[in-house]
């Protein structure tokens, strides 16, 4: 890649300057505290906050939280998250109430060196994410006066054509953040010539979410384990009954020839946790996969499926791994998603966790991250990433 990456940055000499850095702080929120559940992508972009902190430069941060709809709304406020950067960085950040307005030019021009600011939510300004070239330029013509040079460390946003990711960097010097570079190499070793084999593990909910990974990593996977609420669809297309269990109908068809076409690599639960009811206390018992109850719902993979799963991965030598096997949040239905993820840190391999549920899932269930290969912070992003297409904020950084 043609990227200049905040090294080259460092070597320019930051002191004194504005660093504009595109964070994503999209962290979750517990809705009636307000308070941070998780607070992984705050220390994934302490790296780059730090090193420029110790270098001298002013460093101006801006993120989204949420999807506010163009407008300040207090549920999705970032101040929570200034509180808790500042912990982590052992100093004040100082938190601007609005995005461009007076309060964030004068935060802004209050810094000294080494100090830190963080704008409010950028999503409270319609010019973030407009469709139009021009609302959006005028928006990023703003937020561009708040730096010398810009650097993106939000990968999770990276497959947005949103203003702070696409349009800033048009507008400043710009280079890429530790966390950015990281992704970037480490999903280039699994669209590159990953060691063999290589097994992806995918979950979630919808097949749909999933198809276009699923399509673009059929001829390049040894072995491809789907579980999650997705998996029913499969089970439907094999002919199975799935009881109440999500289903997209309109994709049995789909997963039919994929099943068909995917020369035997497609791996699907030989048994499933069903339930009464989607409920943390529903009853519930394991059955075979082509045995569902038809006024049950599966909730989870069974402990066959698991030490099927396990054994394909204790084979590998890469593994990619997006989505949860199951509504891993209600702890009667965790189980799957606990012993997958145990399996992969178990295997003498390289793993990447692509972000979003899986990654939330890793934090949840109290596993050790540094067993793990890499840990994506962008869900979305790396999934686009896997299936080779062109990521808005990647494009401006190698313009």
């Amino acid at each position: 890649m043609s990227i200049r990456n905040l090294d080259d940055l460092l070597a320019e000499g930051v002191s004194g300057r504005r660093v504009l850095v595109r964070a994503d702080l999209n962290v979750p929120l517990d809705k009636q505290s307000g308070e941070i559940t998780d607070d992984g992508r705050i220390r994934a972009v302490l790296p780059t906050l730090s090193a420029l902190v110790e270098a001298g430069a002013k460093v101006v941060v801006c993120s989204h939280l949420g999807r506010p709809k163009g407008a300040p709304d207090p549920q999705f406020s970032l101040r929570p998250v200034a509180g808790r950067l500042g912990e982590l960085l052992g100093a004040p950040v100082h938190f601007a109430e609005d995005t461009v307005g007076d309060s964030a030019r004068s935060t802004v021009e209050g810094l000294a060196d080494g100090q830190v600011a963080l704008l409010e939510n950028l999503r409270f300004n319609k010019g973030e994410t407009s469709k139009d070239d021009a609302e959006r330029g005028a928006f990023a013509d703003q937020l561009a006066a708040f730096g010398d040079a810009y650097v993106d460390d939000a990968f999770g946003a990276v497959h947005r054509k949103h203003a702070s990711v696409h349009d800033v960097p048009a507008r400043l010097p710009h280079f890429a953040g530790r966390l950015v570079l990281r992704e970037v190499e480490v999903l280039g070793k699994l669209t590159g010539d990953p060691e063999r084999p290589y097994v992806v593990v995918l979950g979630g909910s919808k097949v749909s979410d999933k198809l276009a990974v699923i399509e673009a990593l059929l001829p390049k996977v040894d072995r491809l384990l789907i579980g999650g609420g997705m998996c029913f669809t499969f089970l439907k297309a094999q002919g199975h009954e799935v009881g109440t269990s999500l289903l997209e109908e309109d994709m049995v068809e789909t997963c039919r020839n994929l099943l068909e076409r995917s020369g035997g690599k497609i791996m699907l639960p030989v048994d499933v946790v069903a339930a009464d009811a989607f409920a943390p206390d529903a009853a519930h018992d394991t059955v075979p996969a082509d045995g569902i109850p038809s006024h049950r719902l599966g909730l989870d993979i069974g402990p066959e499926t698991v030490a099927g799963f396990a054994a394909a991965l204790s084979q590998a030598k890469t593994i990619f791994w997006n989505g949860p096997m199951g509504v891993f949040e209600m702890a009667a239905f965790a189980n799957g998603t606990r012993g997958v993820a145990e399996a992969i840190t178990k295997a003498d391999a390289f793993s990447v966790v692509g972000g979003g549920d899986s990654a939330a899932a890793v934090r949840a269930l109290g596993l050790d991250e540094s067993s793990f290969g890499h840990i994506s912070t962008g869900g979305g992003a790396s999934l686009e990433y896997l299936e080779g297409k062109t990521l808005p904020g990647i494009a401006a950084l190698e313009n």
